[in-house]
């Protein structure tokens, strides 16, 4: 098998649910496309095999099969631009291989790109009016924010990029969170309502803006709490979310901002950017040795009063690196 692609096989595997070697140029997993049995959560019937030169994938239970490029496309399309570019560096397109090049890329990106309305309209219902996202929601102790609800997410993301998904026939229920700049809808990232266990997928339509959620509703001359996730930016005031990387806020007009990562002092991504962000000068939580819960979603759900919390512990400077040496794990 094909070195690159067991390079982001690998990149991916955490991602497909009862994912495993079988052996040698076979991999196994639950679909990720169609959800696999919905009955029996144990059974994985998803394969990626070795065929001459390429990788295909089979699932045995919705049929579908594809090349593991266009495989790569539907579960993460960003990662699908980086191994397009690897296999033809590489000398693994055209004849005889099923990576499209570079130029075809390109070319499908540009006659995909979206021409944006000033104002944003999102024909979808919100998701606190129908049963099954407003249940989720509401379980999560979420009554706050700006989603949407999809009955199909990949069908409705094609309505805005065509061709962002080559398949739509499985594209299950997901709540729908709108990244929305100066007005414009640059993207979304959709939270599975079922068991997929890639649970967001997230989809830019401009890829030069940031992947955040909540740029739209902050007061930019107060000081911005920047959560991981959009629902705990629910829970505290004048706050926005990351949906990806960490962002550069000074090129969003934010001059005073408080990074509030999640309670997790053995990780050690989050650990390093914690030190980033204190070695940058920003202020940050540093979560108190008595709360246990990883986010501040489970905070809530455990009864705290966080943004009593975070505002008693924001630190920066000598004082965030000393507090974050006890905090942190590794």
């Amino acid at each position: 098998m094909d070195h690159i692609d067991v390079k982001y096989i690998n990149l991916i595997s955490s991602r497909l649910g009862k994912f495993k070697k079988v052996k040698p140029h076979l991999y196994n997993f639950r679909c990720p496309i169609c959800g696999d049995s919905q009955k029996q959560k144990n059974k994985a019937r998803g394969y990626l095999y070795r065929v001459k030169n390429n990788t295909n994938y089979k699932c045995h239970n919705c049929g579908i099969s594809v090349s593991f490029g266009n495989f790569l496309k539907s579960v993460d399309p960003e990662s699908h631009k980086h191994y397009t570019f690897e296999k033809f560096k590489d000398g693994k397109t055209g004849k005889n291989f099923t990576t499209e090049s570079p130029e075809d890329v390109f070319r499908t990106v540009d006659s995909a790109r979206p021409k944006f309305k000033k104002k944003v309209s999102i024909d979808l219902p919100d998701a606190f009016s129908v049963p099954i996202s407003k249940k989720y929601l509401e379980t999560r102790a979420i009554f706050d924010g700006k989603f949407y609800y999809a009955k199909n997410f990949k069908e409705f993301v094609n309505t805005i990029k065509p061709g962002a998904f080559d398949d739509v026939k499985f594209g299950e229920e997901r709540i729908v969170i709108p990244l929305i700049v100066d007005s414009k809808l640059v993207g979304v990232q959709g939270r599975a309502l079922s068991t997929n266990p890639i649970k967001y997928l997230t989809v830019m339509f401009d890829d030069e803006a940031p992947k955040v959620y909540g740029l739209d509703t902050i007061k930019k001359d107060e000081r911005v709490f920047i959560t991981e996730g959009p629902f705990d930016s629910t829970f505290i005031r004048n706050a926005i979310a990351m949906c990806g990387a960490d962002i550069l806020l000074g090129d969003w007009g934010i001059s005073d901002c408080c990074w509030v990562y999640d309670n997790e002092p053995r990780n050690r991504e989050i650990n390093g950017r914690i030190e980033r962000a204190i070695d940058r000068g920003d202020s940050v939580v540093i979560w108190p040795s008595n709360i246990r819960e990883k986010d501040l979603n489970d905070m809530v759900l455990a009864g705290h009063d966080v943004k009593s919390i975070v505002e008693s512990n924001i630190y920066s400077g000598l004082q965030a690196k000393l507090k974050f040496t006890t905090w942190k794990k590794t």
